[in-house]
């Protein structure tokens, strides 16, 4: 693996263990040439994804933005980040093993806010907001009502005070 600092070609791997519930390796590198440090990932990738967006544009399936977007949505609430790491990848073995090598932005979408409702009403309303592009208040106010958030609880569950 090629160091991400100095550029040097071989980096020795110091530590390996399993992450992610054991669907991924960690493996915490060193480089002989300038000594920096750094963490990798290693993961199956059953095949190869295209996500076809909206306007009709193909992509390459891109693992780190559908973590930027949960994250952006899950931010600075409760949620510890292994919970966030085994829900991107439970979204990721659905789609790989959908059977389908050409995904679409709806499906992508709609799998992240049922992942998201299960962990956090207002990380799951953040998401919605955007992948469902809310313009007004009322909007907010219809989406929470039609999935039934707003019945006298907060967002962690418990009863208001």
């Amino acid at each position: 693996m090629r160091c991400p600092f100095c550029g040097h070609p071989d980096t020795q791997v110091k530590d390996s263990r399993p992450a992610e519930d054991g669907n991924a390796i960690r493996r915490r590198r060193q480089c002989p040439s300038c000594a920096a440090r750094f963490t990798t990932f290693e993961r199956v990738q059953l095949r190869e994804l295209t996500v076809s967006k909206k306007s009709g544009r193909r992509v390459p399936f891109d693992r780190e933005k559908l973590s930027r977007s949960i994250q952006l949505a899950a931010q600075k609430r409760n949620i510890e980040a292994d919970r966030i790491e085994q829900m991107i990848s439970g979204i990721v073995r659905q789609l790989e093993s959908s059977g389908e090598t050409d995904i679409t932005s709806d499906r992508v979408g709609e799998l992240v806010m049922e992942a998201l409702k299960s962990v956090d009403s207002v990380a799951y309303v953040r998401y919605a907001s955007v992948y469902k592009d809310f313009h007004r208040v009322e909007d907010f106010r219809e989406f929470i009502k039609d999935e039934h958030l707003g019945g006298g609880k907060n967002a962690q569950g418990d009863k208001k005070k």
